[in-house]
């Protein structure tokens, strides 16, 4: 028998991308410190999510709430997101 999953919380947020020095600058709007770059749209995206978990890690960390969306999440959960792919 398989491992039963757990289920997880997720936040939801906008995510605005913007061209800079060459690269992209991805931020979460209403976060403070919430932005990182990246020489492409996705990475920028990314570097942006581990960086917004790294500061709702340290809030949570010291008892401060940070006014986000959370939804649970366990093996049914479906959702739709957009993501802006690169071509060429």
């Amino acid at each position: 028998m398989g491992k039963a999953r757990e289920k997880k919380t997720a936040v939801v947020v906008s995510v605005v991308i913007e061209p800079n020095d060459g690269g992209y600058l991805a931020s979460v709007p209403g976060v403070q410190g919430a932005f990182a770059e990246g020489e492409t749209m996705e990475e920028a995206i990314f570097n942006c999510i581990d960086v917004l978990k790294m500061i709702i890690a340290y809030r949570t960390e010291r008892g401060e709430s940070i006014a986000l969306n959370t939804i649970a999440l366990d093996p049914t959960t479906r959702m739709t997101i957009a993501v802006p792919v690169e071509l060429g």
